[in-house]
């Protein structure tokens, strides 16, 4: 499966809405309206993958990010379920930490369920480690792990 990256347009959203529903359940999912507070907040960006081939390129998955000074967040990857293992939320997840590391983010956190195999697998083989579980986080009834990472900082040039 071939895919390009892309910022997100706002024209996206109800694509992105439709994905966030398929791609969680009910409760856990995102309202419309938190959705669109997650994009609109000041220093988060949502970052697009569209497969490539067809008519025209089809959204098959999105990561929204945050970050405040040091601190970056991820506040969500969805990704179809009959795109995933081919790469796209690895390169979604990559480019969220590049751009994360050159705005000087130093670490990322993130919660993700207990009971979801696949996910704390993916994050455990990118580098994040649990630091803790919030009881109750999905629903009031399924704990999440809390998850972090430290970003290697880009290497800035070195003046003689």
């Amino acid at each position: 499966m071939e895919f390009t990256l892309r910022d997100y347009s706002p024209s996206d959203f109800e694509r992105l809405y439709e994905i966030d529903q398929a791609c969680y359940p009910r409760g856990i999912a995102y309202s419309r309206r938190m959705l669109r507070w997650y994009l609109s907040q000041r220093g988060s960006f949502c970052i697009v993958a569209h497969a490539r081939g067809g008519a025209e390129p089809a959204i098959i998955g999105f990561l929204v990010a945050d970050h405040i000074g040091e601190d970056g967040y991820i506040v969500t990857i969805d990704v179809l379920a009959e795109q995933r293992r081919s790469g796209v939320g690895t390169a979604l997840l990559q480019e969220t930490e590049r751009r994360l590391a050159k705005m000087g983010v130093r670490s990322v956190e993130l919660q993700t369920a207990t009971n979801n195999e696949a996910g704390v697998a993916f994050w455990q083989r990118h580098g994040y480690r649990n630091c803790g579980v919030s009881r109750g986080y999905y629903l009031g009834r399924i704990d999440a792990y809390e998850m972090i990472k430290e970003l290697d900082q880009p290497e800035r040039p070195t003046t003689a």
